[in-house]
């Protein structure tokens, strides 16, 4: 870049923080502006780690400490309800040799590290805080800030999540729609045999599964039909999800025994969306949940968040003139990745909903993995 360029990212996320590293560290400045007062610090109970996730977090410098606080494994367990092991198979390390298949880690430990690269990197983070686009031109942005004060940048990043207030203001229509299913999730302690993610197929669930998050605790989850939630009350979250586990074997007893407390667990609907043709409107550009987002079951939602800021950076920081034409090239260059990663999490859900027998899960998820390998 020839000249100082500021820059305006909205949502401080995994893709909004990522982005405001790497576009600071180029020397960029960037504000970011975040509407929980609590910056999402606290929030989730854990969060699987591919490889092309931890290649996004080795580039923002903060591997180590995603080393240190997670675990690391290399397989993926497939169980019967009953916890009878039918088989084991070795994760691709979509990152590279160089680094572990898969990291587990506690997400709310995840987002601490995140904020403390963000502080780091100098930016200027304004917590509580929405942002309204008034007017757009050839060369900025001008924002008003939920404070009162308005502001001009060279350019928004608009990073809100799927739910983007941005994304809709910009004219871009695309909504979340959900897929039929829904998560139970809960944080627990590590019980000592758990070393990797099992799944278990079929059961009082389409899915109960764990992932191990550090040396001594574990995430788990469970699977079902959708339903609505204002119809189960937030003091019977562990009720009901013990119901649920309470019929697995192997490890699952010694979880079920720990899911007591409903304030941990955490319900939420399964959502699919993509938005096509181009993700930016003037110099207002989507990131991460605003421009995608999709159900768990291949593990990428993240990776493809992070993936999108480092892309986005690289083009940013390696470009004199910030134009349409560089916009969609970002968008080009991630739709065909992020697509498949969609519509492949979408489809192992839609084999189960339809109750296909001999749906190649395992196939599907190698050819999408197998693509993840390569640079985003």
């Amino acid at each position: 870049m020839s000249e100082a360029r500021t820059v305006l990212v909205i949502g401080g996320g995994a893709a909004g923080n990522a982005v405001t590293v790497l576009l600071r560290r180029a020397g960029v400045t960037v504000s970011l502006v975040e509407a929980r007062d609590d910056w999402n610090a606290t929030r989730g109970s854990g969060i699987t780690l591919q490889g092309n996730a931890l290649r996004v977090l080795r580039e923002l410098g903060v591997w180590d400490q995603v080393e240190a606080s997670g675990f690391g494994f290399g397989s993926l367990g497939i169980t019967t309800p009953d916890g009878t092991v039918l088989h084991v198979q070795d994760d691709l390390r979509t990152g590279g040799d160089d680094l572990p298949a898969t990291v587990g880690m506690q997400r709310p430990r995840l987002q601490q590290i995140l904020i403390e690269a963000v502080r780091a990197s100098g930016a200027s983070v304004r917590l509580g805080t929405t942002a309204e686009i008034l007017h757009q031109d050839a060369d900025g942005v001008r924002v008003r800030l939920s404070d009162g004060s308005e502001h001009r940048y060279d350019l928004v990043v608009a990073a809100d999540g799927m739910g983007s207030a941005t994304r809709a203001a910009i004219g871009i229509t695309d909504k979340p729609e959900p897929t039929g299913m829904a998560i139970w999730r809960v944080a627990v302690p590590r019980p000592a045999g758990v070393t990797r993610t099992d799944v278990a197929y079929g059961g009082p669930a389409y899915i109960a599964g764990y992932c191990p998050t550090s040396e001594t605790t574990i995430y788990a989850y469970v699977v079902e039909d959708n339903r609505d939630r204002a119809a189960i009350p937030p003091d019977t979250y562990a009720d009901e999800m013990r119901r649920l586990t309470g019929h697995y074997g192997g490890h699952w007893p010694e979880i079920t025994a720990h899911i007591t407390d409903p304030a941990g667990v955490n319900y939420t609907w399964f959502d699919r969306m993509l938005v096509e043709g181009s993700w930016h409107r003037g110099r207002v550009v989507l990131a991460g949940d605003a421009a995608h987002c999709c159900p768990p079951t291949l593990a990428q939602g993240a990776a493809m968040s992070l993936e999108d800021a480092w892309v986005l950076a690289q083009l940013l920081t390696a470009a004199d003139t910030w134009d349409d034409a560089l916009f969609q090239a970002y968008y080009e260059r991630r739709i065909t990745r992020v697509r498949a990663v969609v519509e492949a999490s979408v489809q192992i859900g839609r084999w189960q909903l339809d109750g296909v027998r001999d749906a190649d899960v395992p196939g599907l998820m190698a050819r999408t993995m197998t693509v993840l390998r390569e640079l985003p």
